[in-house]
């Protein structure tokens, strides 16, 4: 079956060049080259990144430029993000791991969590783009490469991103917070599957056939939870509560969905995607 995929894609692995479209291509060294040292570090990090890596994140390093890598995670169950990638690249500094790397998220223009920017920018107290204390912070000695992606997975991508906006998690459990996280997390959902339209129009570097067979495998499960939302109630995620299943979508999401659905299945149908008639 397809839903084998990881087999033929592994998780990490080291291609000999990097891809046209990597955020970070033009970046130079600033002074200075990078010595052994620097080598060793990044290949530390490439030896963890390849035997701890979790089930739905896979990365790509570069032999031709070993300051940059290409990621991509899978958008968990019981979150808005479901079903979706995102993909990200990384850049390592010269002075590296002194500081921490640099990070660009594709966002396809698509604001679809508080700490994923628009221009790309990936808002964590481990990458010094917010604030932050202890061992929320970057730190040379046991900081690593794969904190970071994980952090992006648990910390960003999680089931209640509108708690991630600066100053928001005080609302937790209080009314205003209730009101707003919903509409929140219903509009991240919708970007979420814009995303997928773009990526599976524009997929990056690279990644070409992972995308095109992970939507092959997922696309019904995508429109299955699509269909549920239009007829008003969420029965496919295993990871909803009872109060979360029975709930209802809003008009406008409604309405959102009435719009997008017939591009996705128009897409995956176009790749092949199983059960999307």
């Amino acid at each position: 079956s397809c839903c084998n995929k990881s087999l033929c894609f592994p998780r990490f692995d080291v291609l000999q060049i990097t891809p046209p479209d990597h955020h970070y291509l033009d970046t130079t060294d600033e002074g200075g080259s990078r010595g052994k040292n620097w080598a060793k570090a990044v290949q530390k990090e490439w030896k963890i990144l390849e035997n701890d890596l979790p089930e739905s994140i896979y990365v790509r390093a570069f032999e031709d430029r070993m300051d940059l890598l290409r990621l991509v995670m899978v958008g968990a169950s019981g979150t808005p993000y479901n079903h979706g990638l995102f993909f990200f690249d990384l850049q390592l500094p010269p002075s590296y791991p002194i500081a921490p790397p640099q990070v660009y998220y594709h966002s396809f223009g698509l604001r679809l969590n508080p700490n994923l920017y628009e221009s790309g920018t990936v808002c964590l107290s481990l990458l010094g783009t917010f604030d932050g204390e202890g061992t929320e912070l970057w730190s040379p000695a046991t900081s690593s490469l794969l904190q970071i992606v994980v952090s992006i997975q648990g910390l960003v991508l999680n089931a209640q991103p509108y708690y991630n906006e600066a100053g928001y998690e005080t609302l937790v459990g209080k009314p205003e917070g209730h009101r707003n996280a919903l509409p929140y997390s219903e509009n991240a959902y919708l970007l979420t599957l814009r995303t997928m339209l773009h990526l599976l129009r524009q997929p990056p570097q690279g990644f070409e056939k992972f995308v095109k067979e992970h939507f092959r495998c997922r696309g019904r499960f995508v429109l299955r939870t699509c269909n549920a939302w239009l007829q008003g109630c969420v029965v496919d995620d295993a990871h909803a509560t009872e109060s979360s299943r029975e709930r209802p979508c809003s008009a406008g999401l409604r309405l959102a969905l009435a719009n997008v659905v017939p591009s996705l299945i128009a897409a995956f149908t176009e790749i092949g995607a199983e059960g999307c008639d």
